[in-house]
């Protein structure tokens, strides 16, 4: 009998050690609540479990997400609304508008603070979150630079994958990762890049493993690390999912970037990676026709992404993060046509939910 229960206890916490309960804050809270009670708890310490996790994730990460791995920060509802922004050289400014239309919450493109994220600027925007009553729930760098999006030079210049720009870009990670810790932000995202569909490709397991030590280093921070979809097809993301092993590692699911690149309907793509979302970002799009460009993003409606079938996947499946709009205008241009986008969202959340 004791046999029985431990192995039924040693089998449970691997599982939940593959979700990420036992990484930053959940570890600290599920522990506490049972160390009293679990004879697991007390003979492990965190060295063994972190073992344990490593061990088992390969085994683990095929089965759907637990809802440890997908709880939005405190006080947010499941799809709760908000905006991607990109808040350099008038932080406030941006923040005003996202609370004037009624966002809650927002998405945070920090590439022109490479370099430069002090402690004063993490003050600042914690402040400016609070002053506007938002929660921050992601922060994103792709740079530095060259970028180029397109389909001749982008396998080159995007993501993780390129020997020439990897190591930069894993010290811009770790910085956003830092200044997002001193914000309160808990993910982390980036575009990964055009992935090799051949897992014997030399840059393969090279860009898993600068995956991986992204992962780890949001893993100290508390935070989970999420691929955005768009140059790799889901199953490759999948397959980098399972190779880095990594309870902290998830996926920003993008909508229109998987059609942008003609790499897969959003529809089809969450029955392959839907359990690993922890972020959306709401963007509509049509399909490449040129082999050199990408294909075109377009206002919510005016395109191909079936967002009802694909939030009511994500909403089978039991996602609870937020959906972020992300409109590639500017200006007054961008704020007229993110109200519109929200409304058009709000109406369709509510054949979903009904």
């Amino acid at each position: 009998m004791q046999s029985s229960m431990a192995a039924s206890l040693f089998g449970f916490h691997a599982f939940a050690a593959s979700r990420g309960v036992f990484a930053g804050r959940l570890w600290r809270r599920f522990l506490g609540r049972v160390r009293s009670c679990c004879p697991i708890v007390n003979w492990m310490n965190r060295r063994h479990f972190a073992g344990l996790a490593a061990a088992t994730v390969l085994d683990r990460l095929l089965e759907p997400a637990s809802a440890f791995g997908a709880s939005p920060p405190a006080g947010l509802k499941p799809f709760a609304l908000g905006w991607v922004i990109t808040p350099y050289g008038s932080p406030e400014e941006h923040f005003r508008n996202v609370h004037e239309l009624g966002f809650s919450t927002c998405f945070l493109s920090l590439d022109k603070y490479i370099g430069n994220f002090t402690p004063a600027l993490a003050t600042q925007y914690r402040d400016l979150l609070a002053k506007y009553q938002l929660t921050a729930t992601s922060v994103e760098v792709v740079g530095p630079g060259p970028l180029e999006w397109n389909f001749t030079h982008g396998p080159s210049t995007i993501g993780l994958v390129p020997p020439k720009t990897r190591a930069a870009r894993i010290d811009a990670l770790r910085q956003v990762s830092d200044f997002a810790k001193q914000v309160g932000i808990l993910q982390v995202q980036t575009h990964c890049g055009f992935i090799p569909e051949d897992p014997a490709d030399p840059l393969y397991p090279q860009a898993v493993e600068a995956i991986r030590t992204v992962a780890k280093h949001c893993q100290g921070n508390g935070q989970d690390f999420l691929m955005e979809t768009g140059q790799e097809t889901p199953i490759t993301m999948l397959r980098a999912i399972r190779d880095v092993a990594m309870p902290n590692l998830g996926v920003g699911l993008d909508t229109a970037n998987l059609v942008l690149y003609g790499k897969a309907n959003p529809v089809e793509a969450v029955d392959i990676v839907g359990p690993y979302v922890r972020n959306v970002h709401a963007k509509d799009g049509l399909w490449p026709k040129d082999p050199d460009k990408l294909g075109e993003e377009v206002i919510m409606g005016k395109g191909v992404v079936d967002f009802r079938t694909v939030f009511t996947k994500l909403h089978r499946l039991g996602y609870t993060g937020v959906l972020s709009i992300e409109r590639e205008t500017s200006g007054a241009q961008q704020v007229a046509d993110v109200r519109q986008e929200k409304l058009f969202l709000e109406r369709v959340l509510r054949e979903v939910m009904a």
